[in-house]
């Protein structure tokens, strides 16, 4: 502690004087008082001088700076900080058909998975949702089986994605098992030989469904590249690409699972068009039913077809100086081929002849194949659609 000469070169250093270190404790308070009402004197006039005081947020103003809001739906805009968060994430693109062809593989695979277990299977679609590829490899629950397809008429891979619990419920029931409610999990061990090879066969039976929900829209074939346990193994495409992921939950009394289809974007391009339609046939294909009447109504028009029995050039002044009985020589004989047009098109060549007081012709070759066909009709469509 400091003496009593180093107190007072302190208090001579600090501008304080002797009244003040002598007073009494009572005079003291008295006087930290004083300067305690005139310090918050001083920052009041401070404040209303600059009109900038600290304020303290409330909880409405902290969750709206966070993205809080407890009153907003699933579906709401996130803001402040939790839209930073979930800036890395992919905007669902909105595809109608892909929708449809997979409500069409609910209903498939129900009828498909009853039959092939011989049991009560209820499929139901969960979510259609975006994702990141490498987000997705690294969000899925070990262990699993993951079974890398391809889809041939695309040139192109998909990921097929079977949890545990799928994969022992249907061991169980395929073999016989007893039934064992809740979620069984077996630990520590990889999938022996028949557990593969039977969910081998289940995802076998799962891809053919998918390949009849998808003929309507477009011809593809499904097949099993390879099966991995190791999600390192199953990369189909960079971790920063985007994919559609399908969540498929098949349940089977009070057993089941979950079986995930993963499609890049990339693969699912050469039929992107098609799956923006609303419904099928909006944009593309031709309609049957209006070409089958379009047709018949041209089978049954009414049409006049000119025999030309010969075509020569004169000059304007030989023409107009032809009179009542002159001649003009057609170089053609009686058997030389004339020609049958309609409108300004040549149809083909004929042979004049007679039936009884008639003139006839006989189609000597086949008809000229149009100039005009359905694919310059095609290219006009589609110089339209890019402009």
């Amino acid at each position: 502690m400091a003496g009593p000469g180093e107190q007072d070169k302190l208090s001579d250093d600090w501008g304080l004087g002797a009244e003040i270190l002598d007073a009494s404790p009572a005079e003291a308070t008295e006087d930290s008082d004083d300067a305690t009402a005139d310090w918050a004197a001083m920052l009041q006039n401070d404040e209303a001088a600059e009109g900038t005081g600290d304020r303290v947020l409330n909880q409405d103003e902290i969750d709206s700076l966070l993205g809080f809001d407890p009153n907003a739906g699933g579906g709401a805009e996130l803001t402040g900080v939790q839209a930073l968060i979930n800036s890395a994430l992919v905007s669902y693109e909105r595809l109608p058909m892909l929708e449809i062809v997979f409500d069409r593989l609910v209903r498939l695979a129900t009828t498909s998975l009853r039959n092939f277990t011989s049991d009560n299977v209820e499929v139901a679609l969960d979510s259609i949702s975006s994702v990141r590829f490498g987000d997705y490899l690294n969000s899925i629950p070990l262990p699993a089986i993951l079974s890398v397809i391809k889809a041939e008429e695309w040139d192109n891979f998909g990921l097929l994605t079977v949890d545990s619990p799928l994969i022992y419920s249907m061991i169980d029931v395929l073999l016989g098992g007893r039934r064992v409610g809740g979620t069984i999990r077996v630990e520590g061990r990889p999938y022996t030989t028949i557990e593969m090879a039977l969910a081998r066969r289940m995802i076998e039976v799962i891809l053919e469904d998918t390949h009849k929900a998808f003929e309507p829209l477009t011809p593809v074939n499904f097949k099993i590249e390879r099966l991995e346990t190791n999600p390192r193994f199953a990369a189909i495409s960079r971790p920063a690409n985007a994919a559609i992921l399908i969540e498929l939950r098949i349940e089977m009394d009070d057993r089941g699972g979950k079986i995930e289809i993963l499609l890049p974007y990339a693969t699912i391009e050469p039929i992107r068009e098609q799956l923006l339609q609303m419904y099928m046939g909006e944009k593309f294909g031709r309609d049957p039913i209006w070409e089958g009447h379009l047709a018949t109504e041209i089978y049954s028009a009414d049409v006049e077809i000119d025999a030309i029995l010969h075509e020569m050039d004169l000059p304007l002044s030989r023409v107009l100086k032809m009179q009542p009985g002159d001649t003009v020589m057609f170089d053609r004989a009686p058997g030389d081929p004339i020609r049958l047009r309609c409108g300004d098109t040549d149809l083909t060549d004929a042979i004049m002849g007679h039936i009884g007081k008639n003139v006839s012709v006989r189609v000597a070759r086949p008809l000229n194949p149009p100039k005009v066909t359905m694919a310059a009709f095609e290219a006009i469509d589609e110089k339209q659609e890019v402009r």
